[in-house]
């Protein structure tokens, strides 16, 4: 009896399952996405970009509480300018960031915001943040970002406060390589 037979299907076995595990590893990323957008879970913020106003809802007071934080790699000074902001939902309330970059070099950040509780992520309307571009700063340099938002007056009646947190990661050597190859493909 040969054994030839059976090890060419076990490797062709073998070979379509690393396939396969590889092709649901590139498909997790938007599926977690969706889960994110179904569930309100991860704090995710979808509601961007410009917004109708009308008049605020004063019956109401929600406590906002501004947090930076820094990825481990990341030397940058950051930080919001107002730790608490109150807001009425439906008023257009604006602060900035403030981030310092003590390096010797240019470096290039990434903002990702998250907001707490989850559910109140929704509500959350950002008309210009900071975190839409990624952020240069030369060596020494500091600079304010803006954050302009909007809490929608469909905010449950249960949510009092929430907290918008922001991380900021250095993308510099993403930046370069991109740069580097957008040089080399135009040569």
């Amino acid at each position: 009896m040969s054994t030839q037979p059976n090890h060419l299907r076990l490797v062709r076995r073998l070979v379509l399952g690393a396939v396969l595990m590889f092709g649901f590893g590139f498909a997790l990323v938007p599926l977690y996405d969706v889960f994110c957008e179904i569930t309100g879970l991860n704090g995710k913020i979808t509601n961007i970009g410009p917004v109708a106003t009308a008049a605020p809802d004063t019956s109401r007071q929600i406590k906002v509480r501004l947090i930076a934080v820094h990825n481990e790699g990341m030397p940058w000074a950051f930080g919001p300018l107002d730790g608490v902001i109150s807001a009425h939902p439906g008023e257009m309330k604006q602060t900035a960031f403030r981030a310092v970059n003590p390096t010797t070099r240019r470096m290039v950040a990434q903002a990702i915001p998250s907001v707490a509780p989850a559910e109140a992520a929704q509500y959350l309307h950002k008309v210009n943040c900071f975190c839409f571009e990624q952020q240069a700063l030369m060596a020494g340099e500091s600079v304010e970002m803006p954050l302009l938002f909007v809490i929608d007056k469909q905010l449950p009646e249960h949510i009092r406060s929430l907290t918008l947190s922001y991380t900021l990661f250095d993308i510099s050597p993403e930046v370069s390589a991109a740069v580097v190859a957008g040089k080399e493909q135009s040569l």
